[in-house]
């Protein structure tokens, strides 16, 4: 059958209409006590190429059909550190080729906290959350949510699994960070409120994150379990009121972190996601949620610590315990067929009754209605070329990282820096030392590996400005022996730049200085003994550019001159060349505290916004 005899899904504002109700219960009836466990489970799908007769894609679609998968949750390829992004075209096709063989059309469901860039290649990739509340601009969320809500819909993803009503509140947390808007609650409530209504006018479900709140720890539910410190009244003041706002603006679901928080569950076994207390008890009646609530990924260490069981057993109470809790829908388990087989046997033995599985399917059928899955399930390969990336959406993303770079100090107005005149001959020998060229600037690429594709864009960029600037990328396997080269070159230079490359990333492990194994986002060590080096010896003349996370300067007491872009994306990159030669200002605002440096209210000290050029 081809797909132009098929229906294709239209990316209508979401909503649930007496039709959508009508087939939702409809459904439900007709469905085997089987079929119904099967629609509360979500597992992965990668977004590449399969061949129908391969092996991957005949063990996927049968994993599909043993289990009546209620949908999928896309990503890609994630080996020793790198995300193997593939095209929109890729996605669509496997998305479609699911829909065809399943019975029960799937909801599709991602995480693009940044837009469709975070999980593939030749799409809009906005800045990360926190970039967005360095604007300030409420518009923008509202634009991304647009956006990113025509785009993905485009491809067959009708859900994303954001925004991030985390406050985060904790400079030391190593997960959420530069993935919150902010500290303030306030201004991360109204953030995510208007990318929910942003991404509804185009269709795409959004969901609040990670509740109760995950701001406030200082280790990664993805390999540990964090504890939310705090009184009731400071979750009530502090954590709550994002999720709140989240609500009120018609969020249609809310995730469920692994966290333990003792001032509403002081059982030191309940992480939230198995707290009745949190999630029936806080979230769906004293807070009136009605929509899907849904687990964070059942693989996550944060969870699997509360069932050491290995293998079918752990998997199978995991599940049970939350849906028990008052989960509806359970992403991601790390043993499908213990988890399925756990949570039919509970309904089979009466620990859990089959009308409380009825009530979560019911939600998570007219979910799907309300995106009109029930009238179409696949999407017009043919019009992806015509939606997603479009040179309005992707100036809209170059606008808001541009909006967003902040100058939090210039205390010896380096800033701006000159570029060389356009024509400018640099090397008429092509023998001629770097030495004796013109300028002498020197760009440090500080990054947790350099193969990484971090900072080409920003090497680029400089080059584009100043032909003869002397680059290093630098990780902390060569940062000990790099040391001598760089340290000369900067001695010789007239202007240095630090391009700093931290940011989340999820189970990421390194050992402390006392041997224990932490994730946190702080410069390595060595890769930070040799930059405390430079500014010591250079700190008039050294602008350092946090390409991620603002807390780094934490680490640099010595710190002189300091901009931070809050995302890692190459938009941003851009951004960071563009402000330090003047092309654009920097108004964004410090929307959090950096412990002994500055915060939201600080103002910027010794500031050079003039587009002149300025002393290297």
């Amino acid at each position: 059958m081809s797909y132009a005899k098929e229906p294709y899904q239209t990316a209508s504002p979401v909503h649930l209409d007496k039709k959508g109700e009508k087939w939702a219960r409809e459904s439900l009836k007709k469905m085997s006590l089987e079929q119904k466990i099967g629609q509360m489970f979500m597992v992965r799908t990668l977004a590449q190429f399969m061949n129908l007769n391969s092996p991957e894609y005949i063990a996927l679609r049968d994993t599909m059909r043993k289990y009546h998968l209620g949908g999928f949750g896309l990503t890609v390829r994630f080996e020793d550190g790198f995300l193997y992004k593939n095209g929109p075209l890729e996605a669509a096709t496997v998305i479609n080729q699911l829909q065809k063989d399943s019975d029960f059309p799937l909801i599709f469901a991602a995480d693009f906290e940044h837009g469709l860039g975070m999980r593939l290649n030749e799409v809009t990739d906005f800045p990360q959350a926190m970039a967005f509340g360095a604007t300030g601009n409420l518009e923008f969320a509202r634009q991304s949510g647009r956006i990113t809500a025509q785009e993905a819909r485009a491809i067959g993803v009708q859900w994303n699994w954001f925004p991030d009503a985390d406050v985060n509140s904790n400079p030391a947390n190593p997960i959420i960070n530069t993935r919150s808007f902010g500290e303030d609650p306030k201004l991360v409530g109204e953030m995510a409120a208007a990318y929910i209504a942003g991404a509804h006018q185009f269709g795409m479900m959004t969901t609040a994150k990670h509740f109760p709140g995950h701001g406030n720890t200082e280790s990664d539910s993805h390999v540990f379990v964090p504890v939310i410190k705090g009184d009731a009244a400071h979750l009530d003041a502090i954590e709550l009121p994002p999720f709140r706002a989240a609500i009120q603006a018609g969020v249609d679901a809310v995730m469920i972190g692994h966290v333990l928080v003792p001032a509403l569950d002081p059982d030191p076994n309940h992480v939230a996601t198995i707290s009745p207390a949190i999630v029936t008890g806080l979230l769906q009646q004293k807070m009136g949620f009605h929509g899907l609530v849904i687990t964070d990924a059942l693989d996550m260490g944060g969870l699997r610590q509360s069932f050491p069981q290995e293998g079918p057993e752990g998997a199978g109470r995991a599940a049970v315990e939350s849906v028990k809790a008052g989960n509806d829908m359970l992403l991601l388990p790390f043993d499908l067929d213990g988890s399925y087989n756990g949570l039919l046997r509970a309904v089979r033995s009466g620990e859990i009754s089959e009308a409380r599985i009825d009530q979560s399917v019911l939600k998570i059928l007219r979910a799907k209605a309300s995106v009109g899955l029930n009238k179409a399930k696949l999407v017009d390969i043919h019009a992806v070329n015509q939606i997603v990336a479009q040179p309005a959406s992707l100036a809209a993303a170059q606008e808001i990282a541009d909006k967003a770079v902040t100058l939090v100090r210039d205390n010896h107005r380096v800033l701006p820096l000159r570029a060389f005149a356009k024509g400018t001959k640099l090397l008429p020998n092509p023998y001629q030392p770097v030495a004796e060229t013109r300028n002498n600037t020197v760009l440090l690429i500080f990054t947790d590996d350099s193969r990484s594709d971090s900072g080409r864009t920003l090497d680029h960029e400089l080059m584009a400005r100043i032909p003869d600037a002397r680059v290093y990328y630098i990780d902390p396997r060569v940062a000990a022996g790099m040391t001598p080269p760089v340290l000369a070159a900067v001695q010789e230079s007239q202007a240095v730049i630090a391009a700093v490359f931290e940011f989340p990333v999820p189970g990421k492990v390194v050992r402390a200085q006392n041997g224990a194994a932490v994730n946190a986002i702080a410069v390595q060590e060595s890769s930070a003994t040799l930059l405390r080096q430079v500014l010591r010896s250079a700190a008039e003349k050294t602008i350092v550019v946090a390409v991620g996370s603002p807390y780094i300067a934490a680490q640099l007491p010595e710190v002189q001159t300091y901009m931070c872009t809050f995302s890692n994306g190459h938009d941003s990159e851009l951004s960071a060349v563009k402000a330090m030669f003047g092309e654009i200002p920097m108004t964004g605002r410090l929307p959090v505290t950096i412990p002994n440096i500055a915060g939201p209210d600080a103002k910027k000290t010794g500031a050079a916004q003039d587009s002149s050029g300025g002393p290297q």
